[in-house]
Formats: structure tokens, sequence, C-alpha cells
């Protein structure tokens, strides 16, 4: 048990120092080293969550602190990321998961070689996304992400990012929007338990160390994401972002195709 919360704690620290700092990775990054343990989709998601609530605060109070908020964009996106989010619970505990991911795999890869085109061309004025794409963006990256254990960064940053938008308020601000969507998503798999949808939902305390080793290992990075962000040049948020997504959707691929 010792060494399932090291491990974890790890994975941890590495996922959020990551996802802090280029608004993905942390629940992409955990629900895959839980399916590595043999968890399943259903539970690694509600375990990733779990974990996610404490790490993205502390991300969020991070960014906010280091002004990387667009509180416009913010107040656009998170209502649409958490009705996804909730949506995306429900469906979990009922079908399983595994059903998005060819389809949210090669989105991703699209995503990703359109972010280094744009890194590495010139670019011209950042662009303000509007109100009708944000809306439906939010929610399909909600859904993603509680469906997938997720997904929240790698859809809605790489989409954003890939628009024109400035990648240090997009970071900030799709980091500070992921805390009330897993706060909702986390609700969610707790009313699902609570009611009966979700029937054999009491195996989430076999994970527990794990959980706890995610917490402990994201709460030591976060306090860093707002800093690297506000330092790093935006063309170098970019390729990086650009062979993040490409590099995810890849080992995503691999393990459809073994």
């Amino acid at each position: 048990m010792g060494s399932e919360f090291f491990i974890f704690a790890v994975v941890g620290f590495l996922a959020q120092i990551v996802d802090g700092a280029l608004g993905m990775a942390y629940g992409v990054v955990s629900s895959t080293m839980l399916l590595a343990f043999g968890v399943s989709p259903a539970y690694a998601s509600a375990s990733a969550h779990a974990a996610e609530v404490f790490t993205t605060a502390a991300s969020a109070t991070s960014h906010v602190s280091h002004k990387n908020v667009d509180w416009k964009l913010f107040w656009r996106l998170a209502p649409a990321g958490i009705l996804g989010g909730v949506l995306g619970a429900y469906v979990l505990t009922s079908i399983d998961g595994d059903v998005l991911r060819p389809y949210v795999t090669a989105y991703l890869t699209v995503m990703g070689g359109y972010i280094l085109y744009r890194a590495f061309r010139q670019r011209k004025s950042q662009l303000e996304p509007t109100a009708a794409a944000i809306v439906p963006l939010g929610i399909v990256g909600g859904f993603v992400d509680a469906a997938g254990g997720g997904g929240w960064g790698p859809v809605v940053t790489s989409t954003l990012v890939g628009s024109g938008s400035a990648p240090r308020y997009v970071v900030g601000t799709v980091n500070t929007v992921e805390f009330f969507l897993t706060v909702a998503i986390s609700a969610a798999f707790l009313v699902s338990m609570l009611t009966g949808h979700w029937a054999d939902a009491d195996g989430l305390l076999d994970h527990a160390m794990a959980v706890a080793g995610l917490i402990v290992g994201g709460l030591l990075a976060a306090p860093f994401a707002g800093y690297i962000v506000r330092k790093m040049p935006a063309r170098t948020l970019m390729i990086i972002v650009g062979c993040l997504v490409i590099i995810l959707a890849g080992y995503q691929t691999w393990q459809l195709l073994r």
C-alpha cells in the first residue's frame, strides 16, 4: 500500500506540473495510470476527479493570483462545462466510456497538428473566440472529461489555443474552470452511488491510497503552475501544447490497437 501511495504521489506531482502549465494532462495521465493498475474506467474517472477537487483548487488559486484568468471567457465556459460533465458522469456509470475514446483520439491528433502549424507560421493578432463556439465546446469538453476519465484540458485548451487565443489566458482560464467542473462531476458520481444508479460503486474504497497519492503529489506541484505559464513565451507554450496533444493521442491510439 505504501509503494502504491508513493507511485501515485510522483504521478500526481508530474501530471499537475504539466496540467497547471499547459492546461491539460492531469486527468488523462492519472486515469491512464489507474487503468494500467487494473481499475475499471468508471472507477478511474471517479478516483481521478476526487483527487482533482483538491489539485484544481490549488492550481486555480495560483492562476488567479498571477492574473492568468480571462473572466469573460470563464463565465461563458464554466456553465457549459459543468452541464457536459454531469451528463458524462451519468453516462459513464451506465455505459462503457471507452466507446468515446477513438473519436476523441482522432480529434486530438488533428488539433495537435493544427496547433503546431500555427506555432511555426507567422502568427496574426490574437483572436477572441465567440460565445456561440464556447458553449458547445464547453459541453463537449465536460462530457468527454467525465466519460473518459480526463479530456477537459486536451479538448478545450487545444481548441482555444488552436483558434488563436492567447495561450497564457487560455491555460489559466481553463484550469480555473476545471475546479468547478471537477466538483460538479464528483458530486454527480456521488449522487449516482447514493441513489443506486451506480450499483457497484463500493469498489472505489479499494483505491483510496492511489487517490491519496494523487492528491498529495498534485498539491505539492500546483503552486508552481501560475508562475510557469506567466513566464513562458506564447510560441513555446503552443509548441509544447501541440506536442503533448499528439503524444497523448498517439498513446491512446496504441492502446486501442493492442
